[in-house]
């Protein structure tokens, strides 16, 4: 299924190397950008280790990071005002 549909759809779309992984680490992104604690980030992706779920699933989305350099841009503005932005 990996060869057949996934790899070519991957390439079609621009995404290379699309397989099975590409799905958890975007599923970890998505669990982190919820607002879901790490802990239970490692419960639902199953990992025995905390460790792996941060170090080799520790990816954050563009969006996150936007808001997050937002909310600091912000701050950094206005600091007065935004003190309950963080």
């Amino acid at each position: 299924m990996q060869q057949k549909i996934l790899g070519p759809k991957g390439a079609e779309i621009g995404i290379p190397k699309l397989g099975w992984h590409t799905f958890r680490h975007t599923y970890r992104s998505l669990l982190d950008e919820a607002g879901a604690p790490i802990g239970v980030q490692q419960k639902l992706m199953r990992h025995s280790n905390v460790a792996t779920t941060m170090n080799v699933y520790g990816n954050s989305t563009l969006r996150a990071k936007q808001d997050a350099n937002s909310k600091v841009v912000k701050i950094l503005i206005n600091p007065e005002k935004d003190k309950d932005v963080a």
